[in-house]
């Protein structure tokens, strides 16, 4: 991706997320100047991958294919008794007429809830022990406490205020349903490392190479590994 196009990718998250009211901490608001000050009491940002993420997932079409995420907070599989935290909190956007591509999670564990503008679709599988999709075994998810047993394949559709848990080994894919506008995504879920974790069905990176066209607007948790 270039760097001109997440910087205005950012900027537009961060409209959106003022007009639903959303409030990021101190960090979510430093320029990259304000990273070369900081001492080792910060650590924890850049090692729990803390921070904003953009992605269009290596396809060069973020709009068809792309996601913003900023993590909160986060434990680290990594240095677990630095950062004994077990859980990770994010908000993500997903815009109409984008995908977040079929993956599930080796690790993490999950609530997905959607807190506001359109209605987000998840489409569900059990993945094969060969790690493909698992197309004769029913999907059990909780859907609002609610236990569900659906289809192989089966979309469900999470409007405003409702949530799904998704486990481990499950094959996930999310999308918006046309004609409801931008998703506002809140995620819940154990630790979270996406270098590690994530399983797509299709061979596709999850962290872009970025073409550096421009100064950064806001550092991505890609390149804290630069600083």
């Amino acid at each position: 991706m270039k760097r001109s196009r997440i910087n205005q990718i950012l900027k537009e998250s961060e409209r959106f997320l003022r007009q639903r009211q959303v409030v990021l901490p101190p960090f979510g608001q430093w320029q990259p100047a304000d990273w070369g000050d900081l001492d080792t009491s910060y650590a924890e940002i850049k090692d729990s991958m803390l921070g904003w993420d953009v992605t269009d997932f290596g396809t060069g079409d973020f709009d068809k294919y792309g996601l913003v995420a900023f993590t909160f907070r986060n434990g680290n599989y990594a240095e677990p008794e630095k950062y004994p935290k077990p859980y990770c909190e994010k908000v993500l956007l997903l815009n109409e007429g984008q995908e977040l591509p079929y993956h599930f999670h080796r690790l993490k564990e999950e609530d997905t809830i959607n807190r506001g503008g359109g209605n987000l679709q998840i489409t569900v599988w059990h993945s094969t022990e060969d790690e493909g999709l698992d197309r004769t075994t029913p999907v059990e998810l909780v859907k609002d406490g609610h236990k569900l047993v659906l289809d192989p394949g089966t979309v469900v559709t999470l409007h405003p205020g409702e949530s799904l848990t998704t486990t481990t080994g499950i094959y996930h894919k999310w999308e918006v349903e046309p004609g409801t506008g931008e998703v506002l995504v809140w995620e819940v879920s154990s630790t979270n490392d996406d270098n590690i974790d994530n399983r797509f069905l299709r061979d596709t990176p999850r962290v872009p190479e970025i073409e550096e066209d421009e100064e950064p607007y806001r550092l991505l948790f890609g390149d804290y590994r630069k600083l």
